[in-house]
């Protein structure tokens, strides 16, 4: 049997069409055509004001974090199950990342120990919507309100989530997207930056134009040290004709995560990405998570999904269990969801058939398990 890859993007003769004419015609005066199109479609998608695309969502959270004055001796607090890049911009300012346990539902942030967590230098909380699972918005943005600290959603694998009625990504202080070639919406490399703060925006175009303030008629005169986290014109020519396919991509997810589930969940112990009501899963990534008394490990899932050929991504490891970072084995759902989890193939053309053949090594994995 072929392999079955667990991501790859859904790329037409729509999205060459736009890219061809980028490369062919983008330049001049025409150089910022289409990412001014790509933002614009964007900020009209997700609900929000302002919109600044970057080659990264590690990028966009840089420049947003720093467009807040965080720096040395300030803390950051986020959930230790995150992927790094989460992480990262918070220490390249110079500031300490703190990270609390996660709920054990949505593997999302713990509201109640981020507050817990809260001293006078914590500067913000970054709220990421774990594999399109959506963190408990209601409750963080309160506690934002009640100590003066902006939640910031890094929402790189939450497009096509919602929140009762509103976008992931465009509740908080700012949102962060990825559009790297494993997510729904795709530019092969990229990310971006939105918020409904004006005087936020600014600060970070400055900061995303090598510091050069809007209106400047000085030309090359910067007024601050900023940054180069431009996306290029092509790459927005894919993501404007992604864009305009949004809402077949978004469902063809979450197609792809019913299917498993409804196939999945009919075993005990065993449960997929939540949905609680009044909110949409944007369904990323298809997790399964199995209870520590059925018996199947990270391990044993790895071995099984390589024997059949087909690719299974685990499970986040916690970012307290990295060199880098201090040991932080108290955040006990952090440390051992992980060791029962794995990510499923979920591509957008995925056939019910290679998806029947997933299911068959989870369920025959599972059976293996209770029959020790």
């Amino acid at each position: 049997m072929s392999r079955i890859y667990y991501t790859k993007p859904s790329i037409t003769e729509f999205e060459i069409r736009y890219a061809t004419d980028a490369a062919t015609n983008g330049w001049g005066e025409r150089c910022y055509e289409y990412i001014t199109r790509f933002e614009d479609a964007s900020r009209q998608h997700l609900g929000v004001k302002y919109a600044i695309a970057t080659s990264s969502c590690t990028g966009a959270l840089h420049m947003g974090l720093a467009a807040l004055g965080i720096g040395p001796g300030d803390e950051v607090i986020l959930a230790d199950t995150n992927w790094i890049a989460t992480a990262v911009p918070v220490v390249h300012l110079g500031a300490k990342p703190v990270f609390v346990d996660i709920l054990p539902d949505s593997w999302c942030i713990d509201p109640d120990l981020a507050e817990a967590a809260i001293t006078p230098r914590t500067k913000a909380i970054i709220a990421v919507h774990l594999y399109g699972n959506l963190c408990e918005m209601d409750r963080l943005l309160a506690i934002g309100e009640k100590y003066g600290i902006p939640i910031i959603e890094d929402a790189a694998e939450a497009i096509g989530s919602q929140y009762h009625g509103k976008r992931a990504g465009s509740m908080g202080k700012f949102g962060a997207f990825s559009f790297h070639g494993s997510k729904t919406i795709t530019t092969g490399e990229g990310g971006m930056f939105v918020t409904n703060d004006a005087t936020l925006y600014e600060t970070a175009l400055t900061l995303s134009n090598h510091g050069r303030v809007r209106g400047q008629t000085k030309q090359f005169w910067p007024n601050v040290v900023g940054f180069k986290y431009k996306m290029s014109n092509i790459q927005a020519a894919i993501g404007c004709a992604q864009m305009a396919r949004v809402d077949e991509l978004i469902n063809r997810k979450r197609e792809i995560l019913q299917y498993y589930r409804e196939r999945i969940e009919v075993l005990p112990g065993v449960k997929m990405n939540p949905e609680p009501a009044g909110t949409v899963n944007g369904a990323w990534m298809p997790t399964v998570v199995f209870d520590a008394e059925t018996g199947v490990t990270r391990e044993k899932l790895q071995v099984a999904f390589a024997a059949a050929n087909i690719d299974a991504r685990v499970f986040f490891h916690p970012l307290s269990s990295l060199p880098m970072f201090e040991d932080r084995q108290q955040n006990r759902y952090a440390w051992d969801v992980p060791k029962r989890a794995i990510n499923l193939p979920s591509y957008h053309d995925i056939t019910k058939k290679n998806q029947d053949s997933v299911i068959k090594v989870i369920k025959v994995a599972f059976q293996e398990a209770n029959d020790q």
